[in-house]
């Protein structure tokens, strides 16, 4: 296991009831607030009257950024720190699910550097400070509710960038179950590939003898399975969603990858795909994740997949490992066919023609290098699996 350094900083109030604590929470760091949010989904659960009454009784004034989008785009970030400078804004309430929570961190960051917004994406600056931020969970997926990472799309570029900073994470985080019962059975699909893929991202690692991640990893893969179809079958089952829920922070707040050397892979191949078409991220990587599992398959590699067909899917050891690699490999295309997610690229209306630009693009954002070290990528293992994907 190697060297880290454990830091968490995002304080969690989970369950039933606990947007009670909203009003105390924010008046520890302000009392002028940018409220942000995404379409109408908060106002037809009554989240959002829930919201601004509270803030009302506790004398907070706030602003509105709503309408961001799905793939978060640099203009919304633009919009957000316009309103915060023209208002002495100290506080920013993300209620919503990832996408929501990115751009309020991108927001965040940028308030404190004096360019373009784009610019902390690029790295072509860097982050030195953020406000402070906190979230009212709607949506189990991407974890950026305990996390200190944002994912920002350029459509003029044709870019979907990743960046972060400790200042990011957000300061507390409300997640109460029943604000995901009304979310439409895809996006609950799409959710709980985006948790697995995380997890994936982290599991799949070569020797690095982090035993006790990987167990993690497993858990949360496990639970996933367990409750992710049921999610689509009663959206309203607490038990369901609530395990979705705090599968999603735990995926990717930093716990299954400290002591390990991560380098994701699919995520940075599917970017290309959300910036080019705006498909839902989700849905992407889990078009992608089976393919990528079988192009990387090979003598150095097929143990991890062992491990994780044994523990993950209870498949028989005594098989041959290349049986039992396999019979995992489909296993999960077989899991994520069964929560109605498309399987194939051309199924979400991606052109063929444009598969060697996104190819070239993956690359390129990755300052020419190859993608991922669990088995590195290059432009023409990205073109294949995209091809294979097709």
């Amino acid at each position: 296991m190697k060297n880290f350094h454990y830091s968490i900083p995002t304080e969690i109030f989970f369950g039933k009831g606990q947007i009670q604590v909203l009003g105390k929470e924010i008046k520890k760091y302000g009392t002028r607030v940018l409220l942000t949010y995404g379409g109408g989904s908060i106002k037809r659960i009554g989240l959002y009257d829930e919201v601004a009454n509270i803030l009302k009784e506790h004398n907070i004034d706030f602003w509105e950024l709503s309408g961001i989008e799905p793939n978060p785009r640099i203009d919304s970030v633009r919009e957000g720190v316009k309103i915060i400078r023209e208002n002495e804004i100290d506080f920013i309430l993300a209620v919503g699910g990832g996408s929501t929570i990115d751009c309020s961190k991108a927001i965040a960051a940028s308030y404190y550097y004096d360019g373009d917004p784009w610019d902390l994406v690029i790295r072509k600056a860097k982050v030195v400070d953020a406000l402070p931020l906190g979230t009212v969970l709607t949506l189990a997926a991407t974890g950026s509710e305990m996390d200190k990472g944002a994912v920002i799309t350029n459509p003029e570029t044709n870019q979907k960038l990743s960046f972060g900073h400790i200042s990011m994470a957000p300061k507390f985080s409300i997640l109460d179950p029943t604000y995901t019962f009304s979310v439409p059975k895809i996006q609950t699909a799409a959710g709980v590939a985006d948790i697995m893929s995380h997890t994936f991202e982290n599991y799949f690692t070569l020797e690095d003898g982090a035993y006790l991640q990987n167990r993690f990893a497993e858990a949360i893969l496990k639970t996933c399975i367990k409750y992710g179809r049921l999610a689509l079958d009663e959206p309203d089952n607490y038990e369901a969603r609530a395990n979705i829920m705090w599968a999603s922070s735990w995926a990717i707040n930093g716990l299954l990858s400290y002591g390990k050397d991560t380098n994701w892979s699919v995520h940075d191949i599917e970017h290309e795909l959300s910036a080019f078409y705006d498909i839902t991220h989700g849905i992407g990587l889990a078009i992608l994740t089976p393919v990528w599992m079988e192009y990387v398959l090979d003598d150095e590699r097929v143990d991890r997949f062992v491990e994780y067909g044994v523990n993950v899917w209870d498949i028989d050891r005594s098989k041959d490992k290349y049986e039992i690699a396999r019979l995992a490999i489909e296993k999960t295309r077989d899991f994520f066919k069964s929560l109605e997610i498309p399987m194939s690229l051309r199924e979400v209306g991606i052109k063929e023609e444009d598969l060697e630009k996104m190819a070239k693009a993956a690359i390129d954002n990755n300052n020419g290098k190859k993608i991922g070290n669990f088995k590195p990528l290059g432009y023409e293992d990205i073109l294949n699996i995209y091809r294979k994907a097709y």
